[in-house]
């Protein structure tokens, strides 16, 4: 398995990838980063370990959002569609608190 170091959020990671694989790691790479920095600019969380589980929740929601597809989709490129609207990080603020109840809130 090859390795590749990749940056999410400023941050330097080694990930493993299997041959051939490199092109779709980094694209995934890139679809987290943009994620992640979004909501850190968002200004509404600071913490890199809720901003992670809360990209991770926004991103496995747009999943269940989407039509199952049989043949692989043309990758598109990053516009302003990609930024979350403040209004849609407080919802998701909102989701994650639920969940978590007890246990503490985000902010």
């Amino acid at each position: 398995m090859k390795q590749i170091e990749v940056s999410i959020m400023g941050q330097s990671y080694l990930l493993g990838c299997p041959e051939g694989g490199e092109a779709r790691l980094k694209e995934a790479v890139s679809h987290v980063d943009r994620e992640m920095c979004a909501i850190r600019d968002s200004g509404k969380l600071k913490a890199r370990e809720r901003i992670a589980v809360l990209s991770a929740l926004n991103l496995a929601y747009e999943l269940t959002e989407r039509p199952a597809v049989t043949a692989p989709a043309a990758s598109t490129t990053a516009d302003s569609a990609d930024v979350p609207s403040p209004e849609h990080v407080d919802r998701l603020i909102a989701r994650i608190d639920q969940v978590l109840g007890q246990d503490g809130h985000l902010i």
